[in-house]
């Protein structure tokens, strides 16, 4: 998968290294070209300078190929208006932003984009937004058997109750952030845009239900 990031500082080169190294491509986005340095000879990906919410700077990074976009830049404001860009004009599902005030998270997840505040921010929390089975699971049992983890909800659950989710999945849903809080749902909770879904599940069976959640309810016309 290609993936899209808009910031080249610590955050930024961070996480375009862990993707790398996972087997994805990756075009970083900076305004400042001396910040591609942090990146090192060994990124084979591409680096970009410009402006990271302007759509020819976003085209030519390979947003229209790309399968999920992070923004972490120093600014809130420049990551929001970025990530709608990457969702609203490209069609994006897997966006994520970096937020430097927590106060603005409900707003930013009314909109459907999930943020990560930097006092509680990890390079780990980041790939989970993007890549979920690309990162440490949140929690697993001394077997290694069961693991809990934050599962990316395509659009075509939203208005769903978790318990069709459950059913045609296999997992069981711990518990759902929904505008930074979290809440313990049940068996009729709707699944909302902006909610991020924390599931337990075998850990041999990810692929099956990523696939799953990837395909979306039966009967709904998802393909």
């Amino acid at each position: 998968m290609h993936v899209v990031i808009m910031g080249c500082g610590r955050v930024g080169s961070t996480l375009a290294h862990s993707l790398e190294q996972q087997g994805h491509t990756v075009a970083v986005v900076d305004q400042d070209q001396t910040a591609f340095r942090r990146l090192g000879s060994g990124f084979a990906g591409r680096r970009v300078t410009g402006v990271g919410f302007d759509q020819d700077t976003l085209r030519e990074a390979g947003i229209e190929e790309a399968g999920a976009f992070a923004a972490v830049s120093s600014g809130d404001n420049s990551n929001i208006i970025a990530a709608r860009a990457a969702r609203e004009m490209f069609g994006i599902e897997n966006v994520v932003a970096r937020i430097y005030d927590p106060r603005r998270a409900e707003v930013y997840q009314r909109l459907g984009i999930p943020t990560v505040a930097t006092v509680r921010w990890t390079a780990d929390q980041m790939l989970r937004r993007l890549l979920p089975s690309g990162a440490e699971p949140l929690w697993r049992d001394p077997s290694g058997g069961v693991q809990l983890a934050e599962v990316h909800t395509p659009p075509s659950w939203i208005g769903q109750k978790v318990s069709l989710l459950q059913e045609e999945t296999g997992v069981r849903v711990a518990f759902v952030t929904r505008l930074g809080e979290a809440m313990l749902p049940t068996s009729q909770t709707v699944i909302q845009e902006g909610d991020l879904v924390h599931v337990m599940m075998r850990t041999d069976g990810v692929a099956a239900v990523e696939a799953a959640f990837a395909k979306g309810p039966e009967g709904q016309g998802h393909s």
